[in-house]
């Protein structure tokens, strides 16, 4: 193997009983079918920086990757469904229906692990479905589901730690009290501990009806607080616990735990790669399943430059609060994106241990280890997608899924 070959950097994503594996220019999924057969598709995959010169530039490129890293993903997992799922018979005829459930999409390609940092619910494939019954309506639901998976992961993880922690902020008196009217002639001002307590002017508080005291109350929690380096670090620590338990809760489920086991295929695969070995799988079973490039390794970075980020662009409003976590997820992962790849140059570096450290914790949960026909399936597809590849120029950053 060429010193140019090794130049390359590879990255990959489980799907559903396989893996998809990408170089900087191409991709390639392989996937074993229930008959044991393994089948495999592969192409090359353009660059949006080609077409729009102004995505090269520094963060931009990061949110590109990002976008075209997502459309890859869900396109591998539904090609890996169809191809499991579909018997042997009647294999050619098989379509398939997009249903949500759950699971991580970990990430690929030049920037894997970007779709890693949005785990949550994802429209998957679960089952076959004919081409006619496909055009009258699978597409307008696979539409829906992926709206609608969209829809929970931004209440998940966005909205439910901000109120969370504005609550947490005003109950435990963090953050100046609010003076809230009733409309009624009373007013609500904070308690011991910062609770909201109602003061009545012209009548006792237990006079009001239970929805008014109830909604006074609400109203006291909600009080906006400005945003500082402590309010979004501890909005952090709380998004990475839904996450956390999100993933243990998953790795209990049988069909994503084979997704896991391909993950830690994956991983194998790639260091056997990277350590210029032969594709085999006698060379990938020794090789550890946990990578520090991991896209679950990304999400730390991301939570780092969310804190900093929201600690200087903020509101005196939840709902502003609120709206520019949304809009700027594209700069946020523009930010990490730069500084993972500024960091991978040098992987024997502290700096890029320290970001990566709690990933590659995380990974003894999201990987697990591979047997030899699932290794057989990732040492496939990096084939696949090897033989795809031009002469290799400058290597790209590719994290791991």
């Amino acid at each position: 193997m060429s010193t140019n070959e090794r130049d390359l950097i590879v990255g990959g994503q489980a799907v559903i009983e396989g893996v998809m594996m990408r170089t900087p220019n191409a991709y390639a999924i392989a996937v074993r079918k229930a008959d044991g057969t393994i089948v495999n598709t592969a192409a090359v995959l353009p660059k949006w920086s080609d077409k729009v010169p102004i995505l090269k530039l520094p963060v931009l490129r990061g949110g590109a990757v990002l976008l075209q890293s997502m459309g890859l993903g869900i396109k591998a997992l539904n090609y890996s469904a169809n191809e499991a799922f579909a018997e042997a018979e009647d294999a050619k005829a098989a379509d398939i229906q997009v249903e949500l459930t759950p699971a991580v999409i970990e990430g690929e390609g030049d920037f894997a692990g970007l779709t890693g940092a949005m785990p949550g619910l994802f429209p998957l494939p679960t089952k076959k479905r004919s081409k006619d019954e496909l055009k009258k309506g699978a597409t307008a639901a696979a539409a829906s589901s992926i709206v609608f998976a969209l829809i929970f992961n931004v209440l998940l993880f966005i909205a439910a730690p901000l109120l969370l922690t504005n609550a947490l902020f005003i109950a435990e008196g963090w953050a100046p009290q609010p003076v809230v009217s009733t409309g009624s002639g009373s007013r609500v001002t904070s308690g011991t501990g910062g609770a909201p307590v109602n003061h009545a002017q012209d009548a006792p508080a237990t006079e009001q009806p239970w929805y008014s005291r109830t909604w006074t109350s609400v109203r006291g929690y909600l009080h906006p607080v400005r945003p500082t380096v402590g309010f979004n670090l501890i909005d952090g620590l709380i998004r990475m616990s839904f996450f956390l338990i999100m993933i243990v809760s998953f790795s209990l489920l049988k069909d994503i735990r084979r997704v896991f086991e391909y993950h830690g295929a994956e991983h194998k695969t790639v260091f056997t790669w990277e350590k210029g070995l032969a594709l085999t799988v006698d060379n990938a079973r020794p090789q550890p399943r946990q990578h520090p490039r991991c896209g679950t390794s990304f999400l730390m970075v991301v939570m780092l430059v969310s804190i900093l980020l929201f600690s200087v662009i903020r509101f005196d409003s939840l709902l502003l609060n609120f709206l520019v976590r949304i809009a700027f997820i594209p700069l946020v992962a523009g930010l990490s994106y730069e500084i993972i790849r500024l960091s991978a140059k040098k992987e024997s570096g502290a700096f890029f241990k320290a970001i990566t450290r709690p990933g590659v914790w995380l990974q003894n949960i999201t990987t697990k280890e591979p047997d030899d026909s699932q290794l057989e399936v990732a040492i496939e597809a990096l084939k696949e997608s090897l033989k795809l590849e031009p002469q290799p120029a400058e290597a790209e950053l590719a994290l791991l899924s």
